[in-house]
This record gives structure tokens, C-alpha cells and sequence, in this order.
């Protein structure tokens, strides 16, 4: 194991909501995200994503787009309505330009394309603790 993939202090944590419909990759990234000693939620649909984040307030929410109830877009727009900020980041297997303008049109504010570059999403959640 690298220094990279070695958790970080327990004091330095953020609460995470991942929202995918494949429990695979859903459960996957909890894992690792636990592992870097984050509280993780996870949701597998854009409606228990919005119940979720009413109920556990997150501060960091990774949004796939291809949701089967709801797109990734709808879910980026419903939460950046609600009076709890969080960062919105985006999981597509889509990169174009147009894609990541779609993202940012509808409120996310990071664009990762599947599969997701760990070391970016690293480097997001460390600048996310510096920040707080």
C-alpha cells in the first residue's frame, strides 16, 4: 500500500454521500472512501439520494448521471436547492466538452469521468478538508 492509499487522521474526515444504481460501484467507492476514514452514505437512486442528504446533511456528494428514477442532473439541481451546501461532484462515463458543460449547468461542481482517477479524487477530498 502507498502513502496515497493510506487513511488519513480520523479528525480529518468528511461526511460523503455516494449516489449510483450499480451497487457494485456504489459499495466500491464506500469502501475506499471508509478506508480513507470518511463517513459514507449510499444511495442507489436519485430519490433516497435527496432523502438521504435531507437526513445526513453531507458535505461531499458523488452524483453517477445515469440514475434510473432521476438523472444525475436533476439530483445536482434538487440539491443545490436545499439550504445545505455541499460540493457536487459528477461520475459519468461521458467527458465531452458538452458533457461537463451539462454538469456545470446543473449545479456540480466537479466533472470525474468513470472509471474515476483516484488520485483527483484524493487531491478534491484533502482540498475539501483543508478548506473546513
Amino acid at each position: 500500500m502507498s502513502a496515497d492509499d493510506a487513511p488519513r487522521e480520523a479528525d480529518r474526515s468528511l461526511s460523503i454521500l455516494v449516489v449510483d444504481d450499480d451497487p457494485d460501484s456504489a459499495d466500491s467507492l464506500a469502501l475506499l472512501l471508509e478506508h480513507w476514514n470518511h463517513a459514507v452514505c449510499v444511495a442507489y437512486d436519485g430519490a433516497h439520494a435527496l432523502e438521504t442528504f435531507r437526513r445526513q446533511r453531507p458535505s461531499i456528494v458523488l452524483v453517477d448521471i445515469g440514475l434510473p428514477d432521476m438523472d444525475g442532473y436533476d439530483v445536482a439541481r434538487a440539491l443545490k436547492a436545499e439550504e445545505h451546501p455541499a460540493t457536487l461532484v459528477a461520475l459519468t462515463g461521458f467527458g465531452q466538452d458538452g458533457d461537463r458543460r451539462s454538469s456545470k449547468e446543473a449545479g456540480f461542481d466537479h466533472h470525474f469521468v468513470k472509471p474515476i482517477d483516484l488520485r483527483s479524487l484524493r487531491e478534491l477530498l484533502d482540498a475539501a478538508i483543508a478548506k473546513s
